[in-house]
């Protein structure tokens, strides 16, 4: 068995055929753990939806309110690039309420690994980018609000920028944002982190991973938050359709290390989501997502 929990529920396959989003990579992420004895089924946890009261924490009434009844506008719809409905909504309450109990996990057991999440692109009154409901501000408010922590970082290595995270944080000194992003990629405009890296369009391995080794061995003992989430979208890739970065699937696991064992060193307990990943073949992104599961299992 694994020294940690992952959680899954198959309920975050949001069944969007032909998207370019392929949602049901988490389903073949479990089962490929499992079937490469990675996991076994006794490791995963299955969450219970965020409550409505959870996601308010975060995010405006109204908004979560739209979501829950379907009353969102043309724009909202276009805006999201997602198509509506109950089970896509659906799915993003299930994230939320998984990113939350990896969270927990990470208190009790150091870490927590969440097979889904990261939506990293969700506003406090609106999403975009595939990103409804921002699962990783649900998951900090609600623990910040039951006094289970104080602080917390967030430290997202997917190749477009955390708009939502760096807007939603803005201004509080108990969060800090780190976002390693490429520069010229999706969002448009890309409101201030705590900390950004601006990548150009091709960086490789070897200069994305100084850079990462630079910040996390500041950042990480510098702040020391009580809870550190990781996004750890499988975007960087050098064959991900939506992302401009040259990385391999090796300085992919090295990245994933680099975070796991600098956390670990500093006695920083991590939350990990899974966030972006389009691959011409999905079945790159799947072993890119698995691989961040057997180096955090290397680590702890």
């Amino acid at each position: 068995m694994l020294p940690f929990r992952l959680v899954y529920h198959e309920g975050y396959d949001l069944h969007l055929g032909g998207h370019v989003f392929p949602a049901q990579k988490y389903r073949l992420i479990r089962d490929r753990l499992i079937a490469r004895g990675v996991a076994e089924p006794a490791d995963f946890d299955e969450p219970a939806p965020a409550t409505d009261e959870q996601l308010m924490l975060v995010h405006d009434r109204s908004w979560v309110q739209r979501l829950k009844f379907g009353t969102l506008s043309y724009n909202e719809i276009v805006k999201l690039e997602l198509p509506y409905s109950r089970h896509v909504v659906d799915g993003f309450w299930l994230a939320a309420g998984g990113t939350l109990l990896a969270a927990r996990n990470a208190l009790r057991d150091g870490i927590g690994f969440n097979i889904g999440g990261g939506f990293h692109h969700a506003f406090r009154a609106h999403g975009e980018g595939f990103c409804a409901i921002h699962d990783v501000a649900v998951a900090i408010r609600a623990l910040q609000h039951e006094g289970a922590i104080r602080t917390a970082m967030v430290l997202d290595l997917d190749v477009h920028h955390g708009n939502g995270t760096a807007a939603i944080f803005a201004g509080d000194s108990a969060v800090h944002t780190v976002s390693f992003h490429q520069l010229e990629n999706y969002p448009h405009e890309k409101p201030p982190s705590t900390i950004d890296v601006h990548l150009a369009d091709g960086t490789g391995d070897a200069e994305y991973l100084t850079k990462l080794n630079e910040v996390c061995s500041l950042a990480i003992p510098g702040y020391k938050p009580d809870l550190l989430v990781y996004v750890a979208g499988a975007d960087p890739y050098f064959e991900d359709q939506l992302g401009g970065l040259s990385l391999t699937m090796e300085g992919l696991r090295e990245r994933d290390r680099i975070v796991f064992e600098t956390a670990r060193k500093h006695r920083v307990p991590v939350a990990v989501t899974l966030a972006g990943g389009y691959a011409v073949k999905t079945d790159d992104t799947v072993a890119i997502h698995c691989g961040a599961v057997e180096a955090a299992r290397e680590s702890w």
